[in-house]
């Protein structure tokens, strides 16, 4: 059992301190800086003769025979060059954690994989990932690495990857590879992600003039064998060696950084990682494994020191990692999660095979009516007993929550949920929930898929029309989030061709219905990123009372969208307004909401600060509980409004 000093924080919260932490980091980014600015000015004007022994004496200081003049313009030189490297580097990872990933030697796994140990690893990811209410991320298998490690890397979870090392399929149960998953998890919802990568960017700046240096170095050794040496030619040579050897200090202040930003944050996943799966032995069986395995949790990519502290464990050795570890100890973090461990790490050099098949071979033989029975169950005892308390696990599910999707994956038919996990198949699983009842525009919207869409989709699209038609309510936010990964494989032709051809389907019947609206917006916002390159969100706004034109038009839909009449509306919407603390908030009618209006006011709402996106979603919630129900409709509209704002919603069982 976790302790009470690590227990996980509430999702908006972890949210407001990453960013709390990013002050901080820049901070130290700051004062790395002005050590690098003075030690590379004592080092100029030592090299160039600006400052000598005997000027030193008769002057009595060093401030005295400073050149400010040179000292000014070396200062803006260093910060030029460090704020340079650090944003190139900041530019670099702009388009996701994949770029982190394959910088580690990472291949994506496809979904569609035969591996056994593989598709362990997807089934885990994807239960914890409907369970939060997000697609799942792309896993990426580091072949060439025997410990035992993983990462979460990107800056949303919209274009977040799980990487995970060989080691970690081939040495850990699945209990245990649940519960390094659900720490990653964890990181990909606490804004952690967002933080390394800006970490990475500050280290890459700090780090630079020791790389000019090596090339300085290099350059000025292979001209002298060329000329000969002189006196400018052993000056620019010891401003080489300088620089690399500030270099050193810049490698050092960069552990410091990411010690200080970073060890906190690891207790606080461990904690979240025990919550979500409820199952201490699980992630603290991964860290004693870790232990008592010769490789560890070292990854062996040149790569691994730049991405350090995003690991699952500490994942490179030497003697500044001991002076300046990134991740606690491995025996301070099972004795929080195992107060009563004896202190011996698990030797065993393979997971529990006999423990994985019977559970494997319990759910595959699992009857339908049992999967059926063992929802219901879940639905009426779990603890997540409405929308409410499902607004309380934003960004930190239950268990409760990981058997609902393991047992709607167990329900939901083969055929479909093999067809979304791959490109052809998820483009027509997608077009097939996007036609229309009636039988004219139907035959319009085959007709255009027929016309413009890949040929073997719309034949998938023909053959899957039956099963989808008869698709219960309850699967269609299931199979948006396992079609979404798939849909991430298509190249950016096939992604354009995809979006205007569901784009003409909605729009056939002349009118956009909420349910269509929800299924665009699910989809483009968690796609678009991937494809194109899009503004960086700043965050604008504290407080819900700067953007009350928006929030009500928000409340406004959702109040009518859960209601049979005007009276049921009204009491939604004083619900949700009571829910806010604002007043001056006013219902509007039906025909004044438009749904361009409220692609506007959403794209304001993203920039709320977390704390205000929670009083948002609480006011929602509240509209949508007041009459203790939740119909298909609400469900997706909330969901679409909870994943504009970067806040994944759980699945309510109630």
């Amino acid at each position: 059992m976790v302790r009470p000093g690590v227990d996980a924080m509430n999702f908006f919260e972890s949210q407001d301190r990453v960013r709390r932490h990013t002050k901080l980091l820049v901070v130290l980014f700051v004062v790395a800086v002005v050590a690098l600015i003075i030690l590379t000015n004592v080092l100029v004007m030592v090299v160039f003769g600006f400052i000598n022994s005997q000027q030193l004496r008769d002057s009595g200081t060093l401030l005295g025979q400073m050149d400010w003049k040179t000292f000014a313009a070396v200062s803006a030189g260093v910060s030029v060059v460090v704020l340079a490297g650090s944003l190139y580097k900041i530019m670099a990872l702009s388009a996701g954690g994949k770029v982190v990933a394959e910088s580690l030697g990472g291949q994506l796994i496809p979904r569609n994989t035969r591996d056994p140990n593989q598709r362990k690893l997807l089934n885990v990811v994807e239960e914890m990932a409907i369970a939060s209410g997000t697609p799942a991320p792309p896993v990426y298998l580091l072949a060439n690495e025997s410990g035992i490690n993983a990462f979460a890397a990107g800056f949303t979870p919209r274009d977040a990857v799980i990487g995970v090392t060989q080691g970690a399929i081939d040495r850990l149960s699945r209990d245990q590879l649940q519960g390094v998953i659900a720490h990653e998890f964890s990181h990909i919802f606490n804004g952690d992600m967002r933080l390394n990568i800006r970490l990475m960017g500050a280290l890459n700046g700090i780090l630079i003039l020791g790389i000019l240096g090596y090339y300085l170095l290099y350059s000025t050794s292979f001209s002298g064998r060329r000329r000969g040496n002189d006196k400018g030619g052993g000056a620019i040579l010891a401003l080489a060696v300088g620089l690399m050897a500030i270099g050193f200090a810049g490698t050092f202040f960069g552990a410091l950084i990411k010690a200080a930003v970073n060890r906190q944050r690891e207790y606080l996943a461990d904690a979240s990682a025990v919550q979500f799966t409820r199952n201490p032995n699980g992630i603290a069986g991964a860290l004693k494994r870790i232990g008592g395995l010769e490789a560890g949790s070292i990854v062996e990519n040149p790569g691994a020191p730049e991405v350090s502290h995003a690991f699952f464990a500490q994942g490179i050795s030497g003697f500044m990692q001991a002076l300046s570890a990134t991740h606690p100890p491995l025996a301070k973090r099972i004795l929080r999660i195992d107060p009563g461990w004896d202190g011996k790490f698990d030797s065993s050099d393979r997971p529990d095979a006999a423990q994985d098949a019977k559970r494997a071979a319990g759910e595959k033989s699992m009857p339908h009516e049992a999967d059926a029975n063992r929802m219901a169950a879940i639905a009426a005892g779990a603890a997540m007993a409405g929308v409410m308390t499902a607004m309380d696990h934003i960004g930190n599910p239950k268990q409760e929550a990981v058997d609902y999707a393991r047992a709607l994956l167990a329900e939901l038919s083969t055929t479909i949920k093999e067809a979304a996990r791959e490109p052809h198949g998820a483009r027509a699983i997608i077009y097939s929930l996007a036609l229309d009842k009636g039988q004219e525009v139907r035959v319009r919207q085959l007709k255009q898929l027929q016309d413009f869409a890949d040929p073997d989709v719309y034949a998938l699209t023909l053959a899957l029309m039956p099963q989808m038609g008869e698709l219960d309510g309850k699967f269609r936010l299931p199979i948006i989030d396992i079609a979404i990964p798939a849909l991430k494989q298509l190249s950016l032709n096939q992604y354009k061709s995809f979006k205007k051809n569901l784009l003409a389907l909605i729009e056939m019947d002349s009118r956009v219905d909420l349910l269509e609206w929800s299924l665009q917006k699910i989809l483009f916002n968690h796609l678009d990123g991937q494809f194109f390159k899009l503004a960086p969100m700043k965050v604008r706004y504290s407080d819900t009372a700067q953007l009350d034109k928006e929030i009500g038009l928000v409340l406004s839909m959702m109040a009518h969208a859960g209601a049979q009449d005007l009276s049921g509306a009204q009491d939604a919407f004083a619900a949700a307004v009571d829910a806010l603390g604002s007043g001056g908030l006013s219902l509007l009618a039906q025909d004044q909401i438009r749904i361009a209006d409220l692609d506007l006011a959403l794209g304001r709402l993203e920039k709320l600060k977390p704390l205000a996106k929670s009083k948002l979603l609480k006011a929602c919630a509240a509209s949508v509980w007041r009459d203790q129900k939740m119909t298909e409709l609400e469900l997706e509209l909330f969901r679409a409004f909870a994943g504009v704002l970067d806040c994944p919603m759980p699945p309510v069982i109630a």
